[in-house]
């Protein structure tokens, strides 16, 4: 198998947050190309379109115009931007122009790394290629079942599965430096399908990983959608406690609408900070909202918040931990 099994996060060598906290500059920015999906996918509040439609929820792809002063918004910071997600809610290979996106934020100079996150279905190599041309640093890719049927089943979406994974194929025989990631949800597979999905994806991918679905999104319930227990964390961690969301210090997430989310699973439009039609990104990451929010998170009073507190991200998936440096890094605030 040519692939390593490393989680689509990369766990080692993280800068060590309390030491850097607070930033000048966001190490990580979210932008929504797409908030919409051409999946129904039990375990994603964007699947249930009628949930959707009862938050309010603004549907459709994000103006190019306003995409372009996001990033040329950049230029305002310190340094370079480490990261920019070029996903958010929805299926970003949607709009129209993801390519573009891609080649006016690594034209610009002030990106360093780019990445995005599909459910692979619009991964043809007519639409491929421009995107590789542009210069993407990372496709990670969601595997949503082993066959069709099981795509069906999890997605209600009619996907030849065979299809996908001769996509994928010829994907990674021309990705040049961009990076493959392929994972999938482990709890809808049986041991023999785990085993298949070493031997499909082993060798068409850089990194494979199978991981556990988590209650992520706030005031979603995942278990009662998928009807599956879950007992450990995403990349199979234990589940913990924990009282600060380290997110907020080191990130931010611009919608398909132009407004900002403090956070990245921000479905329902419940932590707006900010919009970056009339506000740069740099006046939205410095503003009071922003402010207030890390403040309560240090003082021990993210439970005040609904959304929040309803948040399995951090018991669930999380990367890094500052509870201990909480006070240290209150007064540095």
């Amino acid at each position: 198998m040519k692939a390593s099994i490393k989680p689509r996060i990369n766990l080692d060598e993280r800068t060590p947050l309390q030491e850097v906290i607070p930033l000048s500059t966001p190490f990580v920015l979210f932008v929504d190309p797409v908030n919409t999906c051409n999946f129904q996918c039990k375990f994603c509040p964007t699947g249930d379109r009628n949930l959707i439609k009862s938050t309010g929820r603004w549907q459709g792809r994000l103006n190019f115009d306003v995409y372009k002063k996001v990033i040329d918004d950049l230029s305002e910071f310190d340094q370079p931007l480490k990261v920019l997600r070029l996903y958010k809610e929805g299926e970003p290979l949607l709009h129209n122009r993801f390519a573009d996106m891609v080649g006016y934020a690594k034209a610009s100079g002030y990106v360093q790394y780019i990445d995005t996150t599909t459910n692979g279905y619009l991964l043809t190599p007519d639409k491929v290629g421009p995107i590789l041309d542009a210069g993407i640093d990372r496709i990670n890719i969601s595997v949503d079942g082993m066959s069709s049927a099981q795509y069906w089943e999890f997605t209600q979406t009619r996907m030849d599965f065979d299809q996908f994974v001769d996509n994928i194929r010829r994907l990674y025989e021309r990705k040049g430096d961009c990076e493959i990631c392929v994972k999938i949800p482990g709890d809808i597979l049986s041991d023999t399908e785990r085993q298949r999905f070493f031997e499909i994806f082993g060798d068409i991918a850089d990194r494979v990983f199978i991981e556990n679905f988590a209650p992520c999104w706030p005031t979603f319930d995942v278990e009662e959608r998928t009807g599956i227990q879950i007992t450990e964390g995403i990349y199979g961690n234990a589940i913990q406690e924990v009282s600060v969301c380290p997110y907020i210090f080191y990130s931010m997430a611009v919608n398909t609408d132009g407004t900002v989310s403090l956070c990245f699973l921000d479905w329902a439009r419940k932590l707006n900070i900010g919009d970056v039609r009339i506000q740069s990104l740099k006046a939205i990451w410095n503003s009071e909202a922003m402010h207030r929010h890390r403040v309560a998170h240090l003082q021990g009073r993210r439970k005040d918040n609904h959304t929040c507190a309803a948040c399995g991200q951090l018991s669930h998936c999380l990367p890094d931990n500052v509870d201990e440096y909480a006070n240290e890094l209150l007064a540095r605030l």
